[in-house]
């Protein structure tokens, strides 16, 4: 059987290039890749790491495109795709508007679509936008759904999605595995430093649309907070590609001796980087769930989280988006080390580092013809 997987961002390259790897491993499935180019700066510096080969590379990204510009060009750009490869089967990941489009794309051949990362949910159709609707969207037109928790099953139950569901794990923590060493060399100039981590690191990472521009600067208010009281730690800030985020972060936090600015990190340097850190700020998804793998603590920069697995294991809490809240949470870790050190032991609900096996076999159980070529 021949599965096409489709992606087009970083999150999602570093998330699906571990299972396009099982894929190619496996006896009786034909693995081709078409990349989108959502995120195409950010993207190619993941499927070169891992040794991904993309057989379609559409490059879609163009300057100032709005949400309607991306998802037409998905559309239009995978419908082409599939007309060539015309595949048993489509994989997405997650809740981007490459997945979303693609899904549709291949619905409207009569492709059937395996949703990697299925079943989460905020509740919120405007937060976290579009990412949530866009995922609600994707698990309607799929076929497969390979949730990586048990809560994300409950989730597709609830809304009437019974079949061909399967707990997986997330297979961010198999990508760790491949990318976090002890002697790892960081490539960007501002992390070479030997003196940076004789501080206290925090990585912050914020660019959700939702909370720009007004979440955003009080973030970075409280942020400026944490450095002028916590005179022994570095905030590390990789800026996000969007020009809205940077109008936003550079004024307040360009000219604050204790935060670190660069630019995107590539993954090596990211998760190497966590790794090391003492707390992690963010509103990214995929942070709330390698840094707990990592032993270290996230305060989620948002009032909820499609990931509650994280808030019941205790390696996650909700910080919200106002200064004074989100000056409180940190302030509370970073000044009690057994508060700290409580979430940091806290086992991480998200995995083993095997969930593209587990996808793998799913694919081979609800595909006869291949398990049988296996």
């Amino acid at each position: 059987m021949k599965v096409l997987s489709v992606f087009g961002t970083r999150p999602e390259a570093i998330k699906m290039c571990p299972l396009v790897l099982s894929l190619e491993r496996t006896r009786g499935i034909r693995s081709e890749v078409c990349l989108t180019g959502q995120h195409r700066e950010l993207l190619h510096s993941v499927t070169e790491l891992f040794g991904v080969r993309a057989d379609y590379d559409l490059s879609l990204m163009r300057p100032d495109q709005s949400l309607s510009d991306i998802f037409c060009a998905v559309l239009s750009g995978v419908g082409e795709v599939l007309a060539r490869s015309v595949p048993d089967l489509v994989l997405v990941h997650g809740d981007t508007s490459t997945s979303c489009a693609a899904a549709l794309a291949a619905f409207y051949r009569h492709i059937p679509v395996g949703h990697v990362e299925a079943g989460l949910r905020s509740h919120d159709r405007y937060s976290p936008f579009p990412e949530e609707m866009n995922r609600r969207l994707t698990g309607v037109l799929a076929s497969y759904h390979f949730a990586p928790t048990a809560d994300s099953k409950a989730n597709l139950l609830a809304e009437g999605i019974t079949q061909n569901v399967f707990v997986t794990g997330n297979t961010v923590i198999d990508a760790l595995s491949a990318t976090v060493r002890p002697d790892h060399v960081f490539s960007c100039d501002a992390l070479r430093s030997g003196e940076l981590f004789s501080h206290r690191c925090v990585l912050l990472t914020a660019h959700r649309r939702e909370n720009i521009p007004y979440a955003l600067a009080a973030v970075c208010r409280a942020v400026r907070r944490l450095t002028e009281t916590f005179g022994d730690i570095r905030v590390i800030c990789p800026l996000h590609p969007n020009p809205a985020v940077r109008r936003v972060v550079l004024p307040l936090l360009r000219d604050c001796p204790g935060v670190i600015l660069t630019e995107p990190l590539d993954m090596p340097d990211m998760h190497n980087l966590m790794a090391r850190c003492t707390l992690v700020l963010t509103d990214s998804g995929g942070l709330q769930e390698e840094a707990p793998a990592l032993g270290v603590p996230v305060l989620v920069l948002r009032s909820e989280t499609e990931r509650p697995e994280g808030l019941r294991a205790g390696c996650v809490r909700l910080a919200g988006t106002e200064e004074e809240g989100i000056f409180r949470s940190a302030s509370l870790l970073l000044s009690n080390e057994t508060e700290r050190l409580r979430m940091a032991r806290a086992v991480s609900p998200y995995g083993d580092g095997h969930a593209s096996e587990r996808i793998v076999r799913a694919i081979l159980h609800s595909f006869p013809s291949a398990e049988a070529a296996s």
